[in-house]
């Protein structure tokens, strides 16, 4: 009974930040919904007997991408107004996209609920006299390296593309020119001026 209630409460409040992620308009409110959802995440994976999944979960989620995520939103001065106008051309491809990823939600959940002895099937073999650290490392590091590297690959191309969207140049903010400081000459740039005594400069 308790674990039912606490498997509700945490599923609910996850759902519900979740969406809220999506739905804020400030992205700080979003990074802090999505802290949120990480956090009953990782409770759900402690009901579920993952307890490496959890702390994983928090320790790295929690404690790095998001806050690192939150310090990108807050320092690249990005102007969202500017990115919200060309909103609605691609209104139509959005929709798109999500009738497709609808449909094939649909479609999962429509197959396990009139096969539910597929999922079992497909999924991997619980070992016995190990721990789950070991078992999810043994399954990741050694069946599904090569799917894991792919995901990593995934990304870190998606992680460029947002580094190359987001990073463009604004009038009146100073950057560094290595080219142009190596080329600069001692002679053009430092001036010796003869001062007279008791006079300034």
């Amino acid at each position: 009974m308790i674990e039912a209630l606490a498997f509700y409460m945490f599923a609910a409040i996850a759902v519900a930040s979740a969406v809220l992620v999506i739905s804020a308009k400030n992205p700080v409110h979003s990074v802090l919904f999505l802290i949120l959802t990480f956090f009953n995440a990782a409770g759900l994976f402690v009901l579920l007997g993952a307890e490496f999944l959890a702390m994983i979960l928090v320790v790295v989620y929690v404690g790095a991408v998001a806050v690192l995520f939150m310090f990108v939103v807050m320092m690249l001065d990005i102007n969202f107004v500017e990115l919200r106008q060309g909103f609605l051309q691609y209104l139509p491809i959005g929709g798109l996209v999500g009738l497709i990823l609808l449909v094939e939600l649909a479609t999962l959940v429509g197959g396990w609920v009139m096969a539910p002895e597929a999922a079992k099937g497909g999924a991997a073999p619980i070992p016995e006299g190990v721990t789950n650290t070991h078992a999810l490392g043994e399954l990741v590091y050694t069946h599904y390296i090569y799917l894991f590297q792919a995901a990593g690959m995934v990304l870190l191309v998606a992680m460029i593309g947002a580094i190359v969207l987001t990073h463009r140049s604004r009038p009146g903010v100073k950057k560094q020119n290595i080219s142009r400081q190596l080329d600069r000459n001692p002679a053009n740039s430092v001036e010796v001026r003869k001062v007279e005594t008791g006079k300034g400069i």
